[in-house]
């Protein structure tokens, strides 16, 4: 695995100060040679400091913020610069700048099956930025690519490790623990990707929805699912409301009831309290002992 190393090579304004000179010396030279009766020497000396002059302006390089240089000298690498400004190095290194600003990629949808078996939509966004660009230039053959595809792989494992919704239990979900999914996400990405150099700032699923071919079914299926805890909170609401009224009414000396007398009590409040319309009332003139 290669680790990054970070150079400081010379300021551009030294350099461009030493190319002027060189350039100066060369036409001194020449001008010498033109009032020399054997100027030979002189010719070549002037030639050899025109060419170091023109051979150093290839030298001259700039970074900008949030940018790094990686410096390859013959096949090797030679160190990393990372910080900004005017700069010249040996005019033979080859530079091949790596941004280090965040990027954010928006994962296409893909279809896979969640932990029950049921096929799923999923999508997600991940903000990443190189942190090593000597991995990223040379441990991956393109490191955006493996990026994306990185990524891919990861939502398709999480996808079908988590399901979709958990009716039975308080366990994890993709639609119910978003939260807790994007942060194991996030750390199974940082694995991935680490090989490559890369940083993942963070990770949020984008889209999440049962496949065409199911959504109806499931769709009927939350729907039932909804009624029925709202029914069994209307229930035990009312029968809490129930027993409240009876000892009430006991503690109270109200009215003294029978068995008989509570039951149609209790039938009576159970209706009011669990009907879906309001309950009309009715006058009893009689009564319920023949």
């Amino acid at each position: 695995m290669t680790q990054e190393r970070v150079v400081h090579p010379v300021s551009g304004s030294v350099a461009l100060a030493m190319t002027i000179l060189l350039f100066l010396a060369g036409l001194g030279f020449l001008f010498q040679a033109a009032h020399n009766p054997s100027p030979l020497v002189n010719v070549l000396v002037a030639v050899l400091l025109l060419g170091l002059g023109g051979l150093s302006i290839a030298g001259f390089f700039t970074a900008q913020p949030n940018q790094g240089v990686v410096l390859i000298l013959f096949g090797s690498y030679v160190g990393t610069v990372r910080v900004s400004g005017w700069w010249w190095t040996n005019p033979f290194i080859t530079r091949k700048k790596i941004s280090l600003r965040a990027r954010s990629l928006n994962g296409e949808r893909i279809k896979v099956n969640d932990q029950h078996g049921n096929p799923v939509e999923i999508a997600a966004v991940v903000v990443w930025k190189v942190k090593d660009t000597a991995q990223a230039t040379f441990d991956v053959d393109d490191y955006e690519r493996f990026v994306t595809v990185q990524s891919e792989t990861a939502v398709r494992h999480l996808a079908s490790s988590y399901p979709y919704d958990d009716y039975e239990s308080d366990g994890i979900s993709l639609r119910g623990s978003t939260d807790k999914v994007s942060e194991f996400l996030k750390a199974e990405l940082h694995e991935r990707l680490k090989t490559a150099g890369v940083e993942v700032l963070e990770t949020r699923l984008s889209h999440l929805a049962y496949a065409q071919e199911i959504a109806q079914a499931m769709l009927q299926r939350q729907q039932a699912g909804a009624i029925i805890a709202a029914r069994t909170r209307i229930v035990e609401g009312a029968v809490g409301m129930v027993e409240m009224a009876l000892d009430r009414l006991g503690k109270n000396n109200v009215v003294e009831l029978d068995e008989e007398r509570k039951a149609a009590m209790v039938s009576n409040l159970l209706v009011v309290l669990c009907g879906e319309h309001a309950a009309t009332p009715v006058l009893n003139t009689g009564t319920l002992y023949k």
